[in-house]
């Protein structure tokens, strides 16, 4: 058959409304069982997403079917109910693109967006595989760029297993999301697109170096990227698979003063301001006698500021920033508190007011105690001393060389088995510490030097309403969200939980692959954000299948159905269910298992 012909095989019905980007279809009445058998293949028609054609002149216009339903169901005409007899059947569609075939060369030339619209009563007909595969090919060269930064990320469904590419470009560096229900291939598109940049070819030839960092909460994708991946874990902790893990390493005196608040106070203590006033004194101070404005304290008496090194004159103190990552030593953190704070009193009752600075000041160096003696936070909380790293040697674990891994640009942070109090402050400082690197760097730096953060769990760190479990996670994440793609950072939304994902930040994401999703608050978020000629897409979002997705947004050559490309089973994420048949076959673990489990947990002893 001869591509892109009106041929009555083809014909379902004509048009009997336009109304911007939507029409509606009257099924011809001979469309006994809404299907047709075109050289050897059975073509269903009014299958949700699929694609429908209308021809005008030289132009053919091209629609998604968002439904079907019988015209009875529509409103009233002329005010009475449409009788059983003069019933039919009405397919709605959204309009999305045209194009011209130039059948001598075998070229069709697409363009997405419509400039001119069908007619009622003309015809609309089915389009074929080979159509479709066409049209997908025509819509992915139209928006290639002279560099074809497209990476293949999947297949289109319904056009013979043709390739779908996404453009890298935009894909990453105008931020995407990654939506779809537990159990839909959420972790395997993650991987699947990683996968794909790990092995695109720029002109053919040449390997990327691609400045990725997954932070991963649920430890799934070290098994993805075993040769490909750095992983970091916050804490050492033993494995019986083997662990190669390196234990992550990033200072205390990195933080903001707002991040190095809520790691010392919380968000749970009712005298939080002053509280907060003591922490942020005390940080500045640290910072100042480290930066050789300020001589340490020794012994002063009541609230006596610390004095002026000999050469420094108060306009050094008075406009110190305390959020300048110089790096400072705990113990005249907690000298200032212990010899400054501590002997505030109020005049007009010294022995109450000292009481209750004295019970502040105790809860500020109990929860630091605390800390420190806490194994799993070693990689923040170890004194700093001149073997520590500086912060190019911190930043270097993100993006920079290391040694004895080479070829291994994707960088995982562990955060599994961390609390929310911990993991969220170190989220928040690993995003905000790469903005603050790209704000930093020149124009021709950061088009050398582009990164992609990927945030597992979205709705995590930038929830849609309420109090954020990570509040300065929230704070850098929505910052990049806003602000990173004139800077080179790009961020990757992943969440099962669409609904919960904050709107602000979610709208600033112009690609989005949404999988399987049941429940109907979540589609509706979904749609939101959806052009309207598109909306109707997000109908079939419940019956998708495994791996197939809803691809839209300008990395997508087209908006369309793909089926998300099969990885090998080495290059999956550890996220598949746990059998309970499979494990209860075996029976109930004796004294030593318990025992080589609890000794990882504690940390007390070495695992034999």
């Amino acid at each position: 058959m001869i591509l892109f012909k009106e041929h009555n095989d083809l014909k379902i019905g004509k048009i009997i409304e336009v109304n911007g980007n939507s029409i509606k279809v009257e099924l011809d009445n001979k469309l006994g069982n809404l299907s047709r058998t075109i050289d050897g293949r059975v073509y269903s028609i009014g299958q949700m997403a699929s694609v429908i054609k209308i021809h005008f002149g030289r132009k053919i216009i091209f629609g998604y079917v968002k439904m079907l339903r019988m015209s009875s169901d529509m409103d009233l005409i002329d005010g009475e109910k449409i009788s059983p007899s003069d019933d039919s059947r009405i397919l709605e569609a959204d309009l999305f693109g045209e194009a011209f075939w130039r059948e001598s060369k075998g070229d069709l030339s697409f363009n997405r967006g419509i400039e001119t619209y069908p007619l009622p009563l003309q015809f609309a007909y089915l389009t074929t595989k080979d159509e479709l595969e066409k049209i997908y090919q025509a819509a992915e060269k139209a928006s290639e760029t002279t560099l074809d930064p497209m990476i293949s990320i999947g297949t289109y469904v319904g056009a013979n297993s043709a390739i779908c590419r996404a453009n890298m470009d935009k894909l990453f560096g105008h931020h995407c999301a990654i939506l779809g229900s537990t159990g839909s291939g959420k972790s395997a598109t993650v991987a699947a697109i990683l996968h794909a940049v790990i092995e695109y070819k720029y002109n053919t030839n040449k390997s990327l170096y691609p400045r990725i960092i997954l932070i991963d909460p649920h430890g799934e994708y070290a098994k993805a990227f075993s040769n490909d991946a750095i992983v970091y874990r916050a804490y050492s902790q033993s494995s019986a698979g083997g662990d190669t893990a390196i234990e992550l390493k990033l200072p205390y005196w990195l933080m903001s003063g707002d991040e190095f608040r809520s790691l010392v106070i919380g968000k749970t203590e009712h005298e939080a301001t002053s509280q907060n006033n003591i922490v942020y004194e005390a940080l500045a101070y640290a910072r100042m006698v480290q930066a050789g404005i300020v001589k340490s304290l020794d012994d002063p008496v009541g609230d006596q500021i610390p004095e002026l090194v000999e050469g420094k004159d108060e306009e050094a103190r008075s406009n110190f920033d305390r959020d300048k990552p110089i790096p400072f030593k705990m113990a005249e953190f907690i000298k200032h508190i212990e010899k400054v704070q501590g002997r505030k009193t109020d005049k007009k009752d010294p022995r109450t007011a000292s009481d209750s600075i004295r019970q502040k000041v105790d809860s500020v160096l109990k929860k630091l105690r605390v800390l420190q003696a806490n194994p799993q936070l070693k990689f923040l909380m170890e004194e700093y001393s001149a073997d520590s790293l500086s912060i190019n040697k911190v930043l270097a674990q993100f993006i920079g060389q290391m040694a004895n891994y080479k070829n291994k640009n994707i960088r995982i942070i562990d955060i599994s088995g961390l609390p929310n109090e911990i993991s969220g402050p170190l989220t928040a400082l690993i995003s905000r510490l790469l903005f603050q690197y790209k704000l930093w760097q020149s124009p021709e730096e950061r088009k050398a030097d582009p990164i992609l953060i990927a945030c597992e769990e979205a709705h995590r760190y930038v929830p849609n309403q309420g109090e954020a479990q990570y509040k300065e996670a929230q704070e850098s994440i929505r910052r990049i969200a806003k602000e990173g793609r004139k800077y080179g950072i790009g961020i990757m939304l992943i969440s099962q939980r669409p609904s919960d994902v904050e709107s602000t930040v979610l709208s600033q994401c112009n690609s989005w692959i949404v999988l399987r999703l049941t429940n109907s608050r979540d589609q509706e978020h979904v749609a939101r954000f959806l052009p309207d000629s598109l909306s109707g897409l997000t109908r079939i979002l419940s019956s998708l299948t495994r791996r197939e997705a809803i691809f839209v947004g300008e990395a997508a050559a087209l908006p369309s159905r793909i089926k998300i490309r099969e990885l090998d089973k080495g290059q999956l994420p550890d996220s598949s269910d746990i059998s309970f048949v499979e494990g209860w076959v075996n029976p109930l673990h004796n004294d030593d298992k318990l025992v080589k489990v609890t000794n990882r947990w504690t940390g007390l002893y070495d695992e034999q």
